[in-house]
């Protein structure tokens, strides 16, 4: 999703360290592979060709973000049919909303969060909201707009809103600022390491990490970004809404 920033693959040999890493970090958590999943949008549809999840499942992946809305005016074609697939495969979902700062920040967040009603229940992950443009206004005006999408997202939906950004945009187009640093972040860096970068915002922790956009996995037709869970929100199970695990 993420617009201007360096793109490379992610080796086998750096996901396994990451796995280390994440079990490491982690208390309690099997050194094994990292609970991971891919983000899809209408792009993973070529010609309208489905998206395989039971494929993606088998593949070890164990949730998926899908995009919802953007703006106040699209819908993404493919977010309930994915939405379905991925409950009957047993994907844990997650649903992002595309950031439009140039339209009301309340009217957007109720747009997302009457397309999403169905998808807010077992197996099902926070809302999402994805900023990474600025449409022109200052950090203080952005600033002001993100706050005020975020609350009426939790206020509308009862659960606190998943941040993702990435580290260049935060830096520049929200002053870097702290004020977010309570929420729950996914961030986008492809950098080929084990672990993101240093995190912008006073950021001390990452939740979700996009570490490429060129992942191939089976059941996707093309490039998918690829992500992975880092523990930081607890057992992926209860963090996903689900009363049973996914992948654990």
């Amino acid at each position: 999703m993420a617009i201007g920033v360096k793109v490379r693959r992610f080796s086998k040999i750096a996901l396994l360290l990451l796995a280390g890493a994440l079990a490491a970090a982690v208390p309690g958590h099997a050194a094994a592979e990292p609970v991971r999943g891919p983000d899809v949008a209408s792009w993973q549809h070529p010609g309208g060709s489905p998206i395989d999840w039971f494929s993606v499942r088998n593949a070890g992946h164990d949730f998926a973000m899908v995009k919802a809305t953007e703006s106040l005016n699209y819908v993404n074609p493919y977010f309930v049919q994915d939405c379905l697939a991925m409950r009957v495969a047993g994907v844990a979902r997650g649903a992002y909303h595309y950031a439009d700062p140039t339209q009301s920040p309340e009217a957007q967040a109720a747009f997302y969060s009457t397309v999403v009603l169905g998808i807010n229940g077992p197996g099902d992950m926070p809302p999402v909201l994805d900023l990474e443009h600025s449409a022109g206004l200052p950090p203080a005006a952005l600033i002001d707009w993100t706050h005020r999408y975020l609350n009426t997202v939790q206020q509308l939906t009862g659960r606190q809103p998943i941040i993702y950004t990435y580290p260049t945009f935060w830096r520049t187009a929200m002053a870097n600022t702290n004020e977010f640093a309570g929420y729950p972040l996914w961030i986008a860096d492809y950098n080929g390491q084990n672990t993101p970068g240093p995190l912008p915002g006073g950021w001390s922790n990452w939740t979700f990490w996009q570490y490429t956009s060129t992942g191939r996995i089976p059941g996707v037709n093309g490039d998918v970004d690829l992500n992975v869970y880092s523990g930081a929100q607890g057992d992926f199970a209860r963090y996903s809404n689900s009363a049973s695990p996914f992948g654990s």
